[in-house]
């Protein structure tokens, strides 16, 4: 059974930071690609960022330069460390697999509340 389990999100400050993290369980952690996405009310759930099985990355325009995403194969765990966080980043984030050479295959944890405010 692959079960995403998501940790780190909360309330912050403009301009604050938060880590997130997505322990992974039941996958072979190194033959999948990573990602998270977020979902804020009223709009679509969209990429935020990726990283591949090798280690490339790509992410949303809007969160370049702010986001990092990395990965921990001893851990089965991927994170999402966010700065200079904005109001606008305010969603719902999810934590994403897919494994490497399989189509259309996804499995998603069940996201962490992430709220940008003063």
């Amino acid at each position: 059974q692959v079960l995403l389990v998501e940790s780190g999100g909360g309330l912050v400050q403009p301009g604050g930071s938060l880590r997130l993290s997505c322990a992974a369980s039941g996958i072979i952690f190194s033959s999948y690609a990573m990602g998270w996405y977020r979902q804020a009310p009223g709009k679509q759930r969209e990429l935020v960022a990726a990283i591949a099985t090798g280690g490339s990355t790509n992410y949303a325009d809007a969160v370049k330069g702010r986001f990092t995403i990395s990965r921990d194969s001893a851990k089965n765990t991927v994170y999402l460390q966010m700065n200079s966080l904005k109001p606008e980043d305010t969603a719902v984030y999810y934590c994403n697999a897919r494994p490497r050479g399989v189509p259309g295959v996804n499995y998603w944890g069940q996201g962490t509340q992430v709220t940008v405010s003063s």
